[in-house]
């Protein structure tokens, strides 16, 4: 991205062989180039010469017409055992070879076809805003409102890219490890662009992005900011420092790289919950288990889970602030030893031994919270702890320990605040959108992805981007994050929430001749399948239920 806010585009653009067309050139100013076309679909006004693209790398003018280089990329579903496959064909869709034939034979013996004749098989199609362009700043309908049929009921699916300032994600790291103090700043390439949130059950949070990151600040942190943003939302790898902490790389759906060292596990719980999950599997084999966790380290003996299997006390004594029996806070500091504390000896947090009660022979078995450290101890005459070959039994327990941990894993979920003149592109009466949607009258998917709106005012929204379709993300140079967003309703609660009724396009109209602002040029568009994780976005619950 450039830092410029008029370009003439990027040299070398490789076009569509189906651009979606914009709108026609008008110069808007007698100072502009009459070759130039000038794009309005964000307030950085792009002047771009013939076969140049903009800053954004998303318009470009193909011989004096604005056009969108992306396509749009539309879903499909997984059609039953013989349904005709849905294929591109010649700008248009049609079925896979064969299908008329079997039709013919089926009716022929008296059944009922296995195709209703729909070419475009129009009840199995979803667009979503993905490459569906932009309407900044929304005085005009959005790209695509579609209408078609599911059941038997009249939909409507109101199709745009958001240009989001208000916007961040929210990044989950599976591992106990230190990565930075809750509120340290995360920078990309030297700027700050987020912050180390509250942790969660063995997890640590980031939250990357945000207003004031993209405008806020000076022009480089804003432009590194919406880079970082894109990529990480595309599924792209990103590399991350934290100020006195880790320096990470961060990939949705893959493994988090803490300094140079992938992570393989999640913990299974803290100390204490690892204590009360396999004590029972302990009882017999260990006389004391310490599960070591910068959270909260248990204690086998002293735990309630020791005490209801009537365990001897083993009389050792601990370091850091205790809480309830067995249960430790602060035993070290924070760090990527054991159990994500600082420590490399797991002996460095016991204290001592009671002589009255502690015993020469004493088992004790010590273990981090995902079983990738554990040691085997016996105590010697002098109750000092001598490690020793962990028998077969004890190392079972620990591989258990192992075998459930989840594997630790990167998840990235985008949050956006869908407001502004986003929802003039919908309705003229913009609260009108947002009482719908509180009201579950409206799906709000990303995509295609289900999306959950938080609960108060706005429209806020928060999708998992792997859910969603590869290099759904893009950016402007203002600067901001293009994301894809679908309003799918009943068509009288559209109707009713004051819509653009006159500009829905049947879905059949839109897969043959494109957006509402074209000109005449075929479509260009990429069909995927789909995921199986998703809910079909016009799928009976709410909407049909």
């Amino acid at each position: 991205m450039t830092e410029h806010t008029k370009t003439d585009g990027l040299p070398g653009m490789d076009m569509p062989e189906l651009p979606q067309v914009l709108e026609r050139a008008r110069p808007r100013n007698e100072r502009m180039n009459a070759a130039k076309v000038e794009c309005n679909a964000c307030p950085v006004l792009c002047q771009i010469s013939e076969g140049r693209a903009g800053a954004c790398d998303r318009y470009a003018n193909q011989a004096g017409v604005l056009v969108r280089v992306d396509p749009v990329v539309l879903l499909r579903k997984t059609l039953e055992a013989g349904e005709p496959t849905l294929v591109p064909f010649a700008g248009r869709a049609a079925p896979s070879d064969g299908v008329e034939e079997a039709n013919a034979s089926a009716v022929a013996a008296g059944d009922p076809p296995a195709w209703s004749g729909d070419l475009l098989l129009t009840e199995a199609v979803f667009v979503t805003g993905v490459g569906s362009s932009t309407t900044y700043p929304d005085y005009k309908p959005a790209p695509f409102i579609v209408g078609s049929q599911v059941d038997g009921v009249d939909m409507v699916t109101v199709v745009t890219e958001g240009i989001f300032s208000y916007c961040s994600f929210k990044v989950k790291i599976d591992t106990d490890r230190f990565l930075g103090s809750e509120q340290a700043n995360v920078r990309c390439k030297g700027e700050v662009v987020g912050h180390v949130t509250t942790a969660e059950y063995g997890s640590q949070m980031l939250s990357l992005g945000g207003v004031h990151h993209l405008t806020g600040g000076a022009k480089k942190e804003g432009r590194i900011t919406a880079e970082m943003m894109q990529l990480l939302g595309n599924k792209q790898a990103v590399e991350f420092t934290i100020d006195g902490g880790s320096q990470l790389i961060i990939q949705a759906g893959r493994a988090p790289i803490v300094n140079g060292v992938a992570e393989q596990r999640m913990r299974v719980g803290c100390g204490s919950a690892a204590i009360g999950i396999f004590a029972r599997q302990f009882f017999g084999h260990a006389d004391e288990v310490v599960v070591v966790d910068d959270h909260i380290t248990g204690v086998l003996t002293e735990h309630q889970a020791g005490r209801c299997l009537d365990m001897k006390p083993s009389g050792i004594q601990m370091h850091g602030r205790k809480s309830t029996p067995g249960r430790y806070f602060q035993v070290a500091n924070p760090g990527t030893g054991w159990g994500g504390t600082d420590i490399a000896d797991p002996l460095a947090i016991i204290e001592g031994w009671n002589a009255d009660v502690a015993w020469p022979g004493l088992r004790l078995l010590m273990t981090s919270t995902t079983g990738e450290h554990a040691s085997w101890y016996v105590l010697d005459e002098q109750l000092t702890p001598v490690e020793t070959q962990m028998p077969d039994e004890i190392r079972r327990i620990v591989e258990r320990i192992g075998e459930n941990c989840e594997p630790s894993l990167s998840s990235v979920l985008f949050l956006g605040g869908a407001g502004g003149s986003l929802r003039a592109g919908v309705t003229e009466n913009p609260v009108l959108l947002t009482r719908s949607i509180k009201n579950a009258l409206v799906n709000v998917t990303c995509g295609g992805a289900p999306a959950y709106v938080w609960p108060g005012g706005g429209i806020t929204v928060m999708a998992d981007v792997l859910r969603m379709p590869d290099n759904s993300f893009g950016t402007v140079p203002t600067p901001a994050i293009v994301a894809p967003i679908e309003f799918s309703m009943r068509s009288t609660d559209y109707e009713a929430l004051g819509g653009h009724m006159e500009q829905i396009r049947s879905l059949r109209d839109v897969l043959t001749n494109g957006a509402w602002h074209n000109e005449g040029a075929p479509q260009a568009r990429s069909w995927l399948t789909l995921p199986s994780i998703n809910p079909w976005p016009l799928g009976r619950p709410p909407l049909l239920g």
